[in-house]
């Protein structure tokens, strides 16, 4: 994996230290004890994202299968992790032994450091990347990648002009961080780490001092970021969206913050992995997109995107894990689509539909509309039980900043909800519209959806 001609000048940093290419070889993130991990499954629970990328890459190739564990993963479930990881070594700064692992193995956090993307040793194994995702009982997924699967979309040969600085307001333990991760590892570039601990704005001003050019986040992590005054700091090329369903209104706010950058949105899922991107600054996807890579094919069937490729995960590891893929071989996003105009719009998740009066309601189709009010920065549409209807409609909405301090908020949830009427049926206009200072954010990014 080591990107030929890397220059000593690059480095990967996190909130609290910054390694250079030269200071990060001949170094070990095991004390080299790594061998005494070969062929085992490891959970890598670390608490740095710098600790994680590091072990990531010295257990590449030596370790069985290595599970990535994301620091919101609550205590109670680990046992459950382990357990279905066949967990028999554990990486971690902190006290996991507790939790059952047999004969687990468990190092310190180091401070010497190898480089992301250069490989120690010689390969024994095609090692399993395991990534948890959300499941419907409230335990998660365990979604089985290998590196091929996880690096089929990236183009290592892409030539970018100058220097190049990757960041990302994902977790390296995220399918979409660790794209980024192995997207710089992969071409040679400098990687800069965020910190679910740090400030927005304080990530945002050492993104924008460390030169970062490239920078990625869902469509929540955006919104918040433009709250913020530091947003102004950075000077991006390029701006990428993934991960949740994106809004024009989104799309417009970063193209007026950054008018010199490429803003490209894409399509990709720990499940099936990345899918297109969209370079043209619209909601949706054209029709085209469908057949346009040959690497990739797609297909709307029952009203959701499926995609088969080999960026596909292989399986959901357990003995009652449901199956990943349909018998034809295809992942079903279960995102749904419909076709309007010769473009593909994205109204939901299928999962998400909330039923008011026995017709479907996907809360998405109707944040795109709040969204293009002109005071509003981000909503959160909701169910609410209803003895009546089965569910209403509500809406949390966070005010732009510069409307923030109107005293005369009832004016401004009124408005919204005029605005709503005039482009929504009937069935869809919330009920209530309440004014909220902020909407919580997962560590995968997504707005956290609650129904009341």
């Amino acid at each position: 994996m080591c990107a030929s001609g890397m220059m000593p000048r690059r480095f990967i940093e996190d909130a609290s230290e910054r390694v250079t290419c030269s200071d990060l070889f001949g170094g070990s993130a095991l004390y080299g004890r790594g061998e005494e991990l070969e062929g085992r499954s490891v959970l890598l629970a670390a608490k740095g994202q710098l600790t994680t990328a590091c072990a990531l890459v010295e257990l590449d190739g030596i370790a069985r299968r290595i599970i990535l564990c994301p620091p919101d993963v609550p205590l109670e479930n680990l046992p459950y992790v382990i357990e279905t990881g066949g967990v028999d070594g554990i990486v971690s700064d902190r006290t996991l032994t507790k939790f059952g692992a047999p004969r687990p193995l468990c190092f310190s956090a180091c401070s010497r450091r190898i480089e992301p993307g250069c490989q120690i040793g010689k390969a024994q194994h095609e090692t399993e990347w395991i990534l948890l995702t959300s499941g419907t009982t409230g335990l998660p997924k365990l979604v089985v990648h290998t590196l091929a699967s996880l690096t089929a979309a990236i183009r290592p040969g892409t030539n970018e002009e100058g220097e190049v600085v990757w960041s990302t307001f994902y977790d390296i333990r995220r399918y979409g961080g660790l794209q980024i991760l192995l997207r710089a590892a992969l071409t040679g570039r400098s990687m800069v780490l965020s910190s679910a601990e740090e400030p927005v704005g304080d990530f945002l001003a050492r993104a924008a001092a460390a030169g970062v050019t490239h920078i990625s986040g869902t469509p929540s992590h955006w919104r918040r970021a433009l709250m913020s005054p530091a947003a102004q700091l950075l000077k991006p090329k390029y701006v990428r969206l993934s991960g949740e369903a994106i809004d024009q209104a989104v799309l417009n706010h970063l193209r007026s913050t950054y008018p010199e950058a490429r803003i490209v949105h894409a399509f990709a899922s720990t499940e099936a992995g990345v899918a297109f991107e969209v370079k043209d600054e619209k909601t949706g996807f054209p029709a085209s997109a469908l057949t346009a890579d040959p690497n990739v094919e797609m297909k709307i069937e029952e009203g959701t995107l499926r995609i088969r490729s080999a960026g596909n995960a292989q399986c959901y590891l357990g003995e009652n894990a449901p199956a990943l893929k349909r018998p034809d071989g295809f992942v079903d996003t279960g995102d749904s689509v419909e076709l309007r105009d010769g473009r593909y719009t994205f109204v939901g998740r299928r999962d998400g539909i909330i039923n008011v009066g026995g017709l479907k309601v996907y809360p998405e189709e109707i944040e795109a509309v709040i969204s293009r009010h002109p005071k509003v920065q981000m909503s959160l549409v909701r169910g609410k039980k209803s003895p009546i209807t089965g569910a209403l409609i509500v809406a949390d909405v966070v005010l732009k900043r510069d409307s923030r301090d109107d005293q005369n908020s009832q004016a401004i949830q009124s408005d919204i909800l005029q605005f709503c009427r005039e482009q929504l049926p009937a069935h869809k206009v919330p009920a209530t519209v309440y004014v909220v200072q902020e909407l919580a954010i997962a560590d995968s990014g997504k707005v956290i959806r609650r129904n009341a």
